[in-house]
């Protein structure tokens, strides 16, 4: 099959009631790509990206960083970590190398596989379907000696040393998406109740979950999703609004005690009221990264820009309050990996934001202990003022009404090494972490004092 670089793409959007609409054209030429909204999108709905599109149906260019030379809206939909590292296998296996690819070739391999509520046609010749259903322990298992070969020396000279079994494996992952971050995972499907065997097709009735696998070569090993789901159930204790996730167990042959499953946000399932049915649908989603061109792969971005942004998009002074306290929980649990993808955005049919749960909330320390958001322009341990002029821009009217919320997710932190003992947590690691956010509690002092 002979390869082709794409040159125009039809977005379209699902919206919530799983009803399909033209939103417009992507194309691109040497000088770069460009979008144009579809009128009949703009008299119904709103902007799908109001920082840096215009309402209008006038031809507009893409920046050229720093979403692969498309814009912002689109980038969200680009995989990157291992969702590239899938597409890039499946690329190889048909003689074409990353380097002959553009982000619209992407786009269109994703097609309506990505997260969120917009799709790409025609979709990629080279894209990998199945619909078949798997075993959820097998999809996991070869996942993770996918991701361990990629962080091995012999990956380069072996892409096509596939056995039949790992080759199905390798499209159910690709089928399940443009799945961002570093980790292996999956975006399957599944029965309510159901944790055995999953899907990359929904069947009717099926909730849609991203499922985090793990790796003896992560920071926190096979014991990444066990610290990560502490975390969820203190960012639920502190207020934080984290996705509804769930346990499940691993085969013993994958190392790990059990796998993180997030349900996804970005999808409604499809409802039976009063005798009709509803089909599935999803909402609009948006980065920080996308929807302010901050970079994620820098330090690009500040408490004090999303907070500020956050309320703009949002109209809600609450929303601000929101994103304060979800600041103070990555500052005082050593979230440090706070990135401009690690925060969106879902909007509705309607065309209202929200912001979205609080996802991607573990321990993750950096070397240097610094955020790769700031507040205030400070990496780490900000001072009083500093933090006072972040909580007068997120919309609190005193400072006692922000010690209040600084004292309820420290309240909830505190709960780290009983909820981690709960899980089975090794001692050394539970140790480790409870040490840590000991010592962000007193690098933080000040802002447990009345000011």
């Amino acid at each position: 099959m002979s390869f082709k670089p794409i040159q125009k793409l039809t977005v379209t959007r699902t919206l919530s009631s799983g009803e399909q609409v033209a939103v417009g054209v992507l194309a691109q030429n040497r000088q770069g790509v460009f979008f144009q909204y579809a009128d009949s999108y703009l008299q119904q709905f709103g902007n799908l990206s109001p920082f840096t599109l215009q309402a209008n149906t006038q031809v507009q260019v893409a920046p050229k960083e720093p979403h692969q030379g498309v814009h912002g809206v689109f980038g969200d939909c680009l995989p990157d970590g291992w969702g590239m590292l899938l597409q890039d296998r499946i690329f190889r296996q048909k003689g074409i190398l990353p380097n002959q690819l553009t982000a619209m070739d992407r786009l269109a391999f994703v097609g309506d596989k990505g997260m969120g509520a917009l799709s790409f046609s025609p979709e990629s010749a080279f894209s990998a379907t199945t619909h078949a259903d798997i075993d959820l322990a097998t999809l996991g298992i070869e996942a993770q000696a996918l991701f361990d070969s990629s962080m091995s020396d012999y990956m380069d000279n072996n892409h096509d040393d596939l056995d039949g079994r790992t080759q199905h494996v390798l499209a159910a992952l690709v089928a399940g998406g443009s799945s961002g971050g570093a980790r292996p995972k999956a975006q399957i499907y599944m029965s309510a109740g159901e944790t055995k065997r999953c899907r990359t097709v929904a069947q009717p009735g099926d909730e849609a979950w991203l499922i985090k696998f793990t790796s003896k070569n992560l920071a926190l090993g096979h014991e990444e999703g066990l610290c990560e789901a502490v975390y969820l159930q203190m960012a639920e204790i502190a207020k934080c609004q984290p996705p509804i996730w769930q346990l499940i167990e691993a085969p013993y042959t994958s190392g790990a005690p059990a796998w993180l499953a997030l349900k996804r946000f970005d999808y409604v399932a499809e409802q039976i009221n009063l005798g009709s049915k509803r089909r599935s649908g999803r909402l609009h989603m948006h980065s920080a990264c996308g929807l302010l061109d901050a970079d994620f792969r820098t330090p690009s971005l500040d408490y004090i820009d999303l907070i500020k942004a956050s309320r703009q998009l949002c109209k809600s002074p609450a929303v601000g309050q929101l994103q304060f306290r979800r600041a103070i929980f990555n500052l005082l649990s050593s979230n440090q990996d706070d990135h401009s993808k690690n925060w969106a955005f879902l909007q509705a049919d309607d065309g209202q934001w929200q912001p979205a749960p609080f996802y991607d909330v573990t321990y993750s320390p950096h070397p240097f202990n610094e955020h790769a958001t700031a507040f205030g322009g400070y990496g780490k341990a900000p001072p009083l003022k500093v933090m006072q002029k972040l909580a007068t821009s997120a919309g609190f009217a005193n400072w006692s009404a922000t010690r209040q919320v600084i004292e309820e997710v420290a309240e909830a932190l505190s709960q780290f090494t009983y909820l981690a003992q709960q899980q089975g947590i090794s001692k050394t690691t539970v140790s480790a972490i409870a040490n840590t956010l000991k010592q962000r509690k007193q690098e933080n002092a000040a802002l447990f004092l009345q000011s």
